[in-house]
């Protein structure tokens, strides 16, 4: 399994610069973003990739397109692998707006309103953590799953805080090694 932190996104930059939230809702990936993002997909595309999951955030749906596009796999939608609900950038687009700007993709039964309202506790986090990790325990499928994530979801999944860009390689028993890193 491999686990892909998002290319940069406006939030990041913003917030990078004033740590303070921006107040910019679901942001898009910047043009280093899209940068990391094909840089991504070329690392993880000489590996035996057979499903691309993605978080419903556009920032994780416009990191995922280059992996897509370059194995020729449909993105698949999960909520659990968001980021934590905690500054604006964690409002996520709606439903119907998301199947508008990506007719492409198959959002399944995702609720209209599939993030959190309010901040996600500590607690919360590492209990949709523990929830995903249960997941792939029963995996049979090792090796062969990127999954688009965020920060805080992978960082609480694995320990490791991450940039944007980075490659997380998961093997049984949550062992994460990271493969890609853009600043390496």
């Amino acid at each position: 399994m491999y686990v892909l932190r998002h290319g940069q996104s406006e939030f990041n930059v913003r917030f990078s610069e004033t740590r303070v939230d921006p107040g910019i809702e679901d942001p898009r990936l910047t043009e280093l973003g899209h940068v990391q993002a094909e840089q991504a997909a070329e690392i993880l595309a000489r590996r035996p990739i057979a499903r691309i999951v993605a978080s419903p955030y556009t920032r994780a749906l416009q990191t995922a397109t280059p992996l897509a596009k370059a194995l020729g796999l449909p993105i698949e939608i999960d909520p659990l692998i968001r980021e934590r609900a905690h500054f604006r950038c964690d409002v996520g687009t709606p439903t119907l707006d998301l199947r508008r700007a990506w007719p492409h993709i198959d959002f399944g039964d995702l609720p209209e309103r599939w993030w959190p309202a309010g901040s996600e506790s500590d607690a919360q986090l590492q209990a949709r953590c523990a929830a995903f990790a249960l997941r792939l325990d029963r995996a049979t499928d090792w090796g062969e799953v990127v999954y688009v994530s965020h920060w805080a979801f992978i960082r609480g999944l694995t320990g490791l805080r991450v940039t944007n860009g980075t490659v997380v390689e998961l093997t049984p028993g949550i062992r994460a090694t990271v493969v890609h890193s853009p600043e390496t």
